[in-house]
């Protein structure tokens, strides 16, 4: 069988599998969530094993320290998976929520009901425990997913999925609602992306290596965000204290992960006492600081920025730093080198605060709190399958509801059209 006849097989049990899920009762649904649960503690050995082997391999093919951290299955991590299991359980499945209702003049009574996708790809790199992540959500929402993750995972990838398939099957989990693809060959993930008609959306979940590969390639839609260029604006109006202590937890708490700040603005009228104290601040964090010339006029440690410094995520403990003469200024900067992703504003002068909101085009924008907020638990939606940078169908954290979409439903009482 040709990879192609392959990827097509897995899409076509997959269309037939959203159907047998699209019956399924909100409690039958949580019934076969608890049993996966369940059987993901009782395969936690054969998980760890399963993980052992992609960690020798990982190491092997020499995979840094923090790639193999991600990689790595121990019993904390196999315990956070079943309590993410269990976290959907507790929340409100959207499936068939009524949004709207209406009754025309001729009697036609109309509703706009939330129903799923159908069949969802999730396209992911390293960290395994995104197959449970993923396949729970997907489930919940009465979605077949078809997961294709790292080659670094493939065998923890695989036993997570058959564990959760085999606790769900035991409490009535329809045959291939949840599919893991078993080749390495990066040419599954085109097929994959081009199963019109079968595969309602993807949703690459990785570097932006992969996303842009994922996105030209593909046929049908895909959800996605390229990078995570966060802003954090420091207004006039700011207290100073909050500010430093925002910018710290933005930059320094993670600065591997795509919430955290890269560039801050600060308004010039404040620049001179503002910028040593938070360069003070974080040099002992062992942040490096880029700056524009007005910014390293205050600070001399700072290095130049470059052009390339403002559309740059470090995703590191770098930190590009540029002086601005007012919002509109701050604004405009963040508009152009942004990510659309999460940025924030530090003020207390409310309008200047309103003008931030209402202007920055991005995903998620913070008044006087951090960027690191952006997560579907932080936001209390539970688990999430990602962060959308788009602007159609979904943008920020993506929960339940974002795995959904709608439809018109009508009743008549034998209405015809003139």
């Amino acid at each position: 069988m040709s990879l192609h006849e392959e990827i097509l097989k897995m899409a076509d049990a997959a269309v037939a599998a959203s159907r047998a899920l699209a019956k399924l009762s909100a409690r039958r649904k949580n019934t076969i969530l608890e049993a996966m649960a369940n059987e993901l503690d009782a395969k936690r050995a054969d998980i760890k094993a399963a993980n052992a082997k992609d960690m020798e391999a990982g190491k092997a093919a020499g995979l840094s320290a923090p790639l193999l951290d991600r990689l790595l299955l121990d019993d904390k991590r196999i315990d956070g998976m079943i309590k993410g299991v269990r976290a959907i359980v507790a929340l409100k499945d959207p499936v068939g929520e009524k949004i709207s209702k209406w009754i025309r003049p001729n009697g036609l009574e109309i509703l706009k009901v939330r129903v799923p996708i159908g069949v969802i790809a999730i396209i992911f790199e390293s960290r395994p425990n995104v197959t449970a992540d993923s396949a729970v959500l997907c489930f919940k929402t009465g979605n077949a997913v078809i997961l294709r993750g790292g080659k670094e995972a493939m065998n923890s990838n695989k036993a997570i999925a058959d564990a959760m398939m085999a606790g769900g099957k035991k409490k009535g989990l329809p045959d291939n609602a949840i599919q893991v693809v078993g080749t390495t060959d990066r040419e599954a993930i085109r097929e994959i992306v081009q199963m019109e008609g079968r595969v309602d959306l993807a949703i690459p979940r990785g570097g932006e290596g992969l996303i842009r590969a994922v996105t030209e390639n593909a046929r049908i839609p895909v959800i996605k965000h390229y990078k995570g260029v966060c802003h954090a604006y420091v207004d006039a109006s700011a207290n100073f204290d909050m500010a430093l202590a925002i910018i710290e937890n933005a930059k320094c708490q993670r600065p591997g992960v795509c919430n955290a700040i890269e560039k801050v603005l600060v308004h010039e009228k404040i620049a001179q006492d503002f910028l040593p104290k938070m360069a003070a601040q974080l040099a002992a964090k062992k942040v490096e600081l880029r700056g524009d010339d007005a910014s390293r006029a205050i600070v001399s440690t700072m290095k130049p920025a470059t052009e390339a410094d403002w559309f740059e995520e470090y995703l590191d403990l770098i930190l590009t730093v540029k002086a601005v003469p007012n919002v509109d200024a701050a604004i405009a900067h963040i508009n152009h080198y942004g990510s659309h992703h999460s940025d924030c504003i530090i003020a207390e002068d409310e309008s200047v605060a309103r003008d931030f909101t209402e202007q920055v085009d991005s995903a998620t924008v913070y008044v006087n709190a951090s960027t690191r907020f952006t997560d579907g638990g932080e936001f209390g939606m539970g688990a999430e399958i990602g962060i959308s940078t788009d602007k159609l169908h979904a943008r920020g954290p993506m929960g339940l509801e974002e795995l959904t979409t709608y439809k018109f439903v009508i009743h008549g009482t034998g209405q015809v059209r003139s």
